[in-house]
């Protein structure tokens, strides 16, 4: 399998492109990563945020470590984007999205991944409102994969959530989308993240990497690693204790025949957390990691 890392756990902390590019390639030992919409909002002016992605994308070039993806962060996660029960919520989503996608090639990446957005209380409850959103919802991820085309991307990256009011947020239901989904201008595919897919409060004996990764296995595109307790999505780095260990994730790993598809570890920190503790944590578990996963 290969080790990848997605950059949400520098947010507010390591901003200097040089120094964190260092700091992936010769203290955590990486050659992939995920750029997170944290360190760069595809909202900002287009001249200061595709400089800034130049920096980036210099620097990280310089170390020989790829930028893959793009990928949603925290303060993307917070708006309900294409699912939005508005059609001027949902069309600047969109813009926002096409936005994300511009940043992407800026950066030199080939990938765009997100969750696609949340719907209301009053939405989420009603079968025949649901139904209508999530037909927008694919209309609108169909245009955005036009686009993408015409930018020179080469995937979009949609992440399964542990939510019911969100799409897709179980086996079947991701599934079901991405077969939804097929003859899209770009390939349209998963995330899967181990926090989400064993998240037993609302997938109950659905709880299971195998199977997610057996159920959508030909529409995985990529991986979020995380130490979680199966009960919130935690994101916890490795010295944290939690149900997820090097042996399951080498089994699943080879059970479903993915060695092929990136692992990204995505720790997101409490802003409270020292520099030093968060960096240190950082070091331990991609130490732990390569040795324990052989890579």
């Amino acid at each position: 399998m290969v080790l990848g890392l997605n950059l949400s756990f520098a947010v507010k902390r390591w901003l200097e492109p040089k120094q964190l590019a260092a700091m992936c390639k010769n203290d955590f030992k990486v050659d992939h990563v995920q750029f997170t919409w944290d360190l760069i909002d595809p909202w900002w002016p287009e001249e200061q945020r595709d400089a800034l992605a130049k920096e980036y994308r210099d620097a990280f070039e310089a170390e020989g470590v790829k930028i893959d993806a793009t990928f949603g962060g925290l303060a993307s996660y917070t708006y309900a984007h294409l699912l939005a029960p508005t059609e001027i919520q949902r069309e600047l989503a969109f813009t926002f999205f096409k936005r994300a996608i511009d940043l992407t090639i800026a950066i030199g990446a080939d990938i765009m991944g997100t969750p696609v957005g949340g719907m209301t209380f009053n939405d989420a409850r009603d079968e025949k409102r649901r139904t209508e959103l999530y037909n927008i919802m694919l209309d609108y991820l169909r245009k955005l994969a036009e686009y993408g085309k015409e930018k020179g991307l080469k995937e979009i990256h949609i992440e399964a959530t542990p939510l019911i009011t969100e799409f897709p947020h179980s086996p079947s239901v991701s599934r079901k989308m991405m077969e939804d989904l097929e003859g899209t201008a770009i390939p349209i595919k998963l995330l899967i993240d181990w926090g989400h897919a064993l998240f037993k409060p609302l997938l109950k004996e659905e709880a299971d990497m195998t199977l997610w990764l057996k159920e959508c296995g030909p529409y995985v595109g990529s991986i979020h690693l995380q130490q979680t307790d199966g009960l919130l999505d935690r994101h916890w780095d490795f010295t944290k204790e939690g149900i997820i260990t090097p042996e399951l994730i080498k089994k699943v790993t080879e059970e479903t025949g993915m060695d092929n598809i990136i692992q990204y570890l995505e720790v997101v920190t409490a802003f409270e957390s020292s520099d030093e503790e968060v960096y240190e944590g950082m070091k331990k578990t991609m130490d732990y990691l390569h040795k324990e996963l052989g890579c």
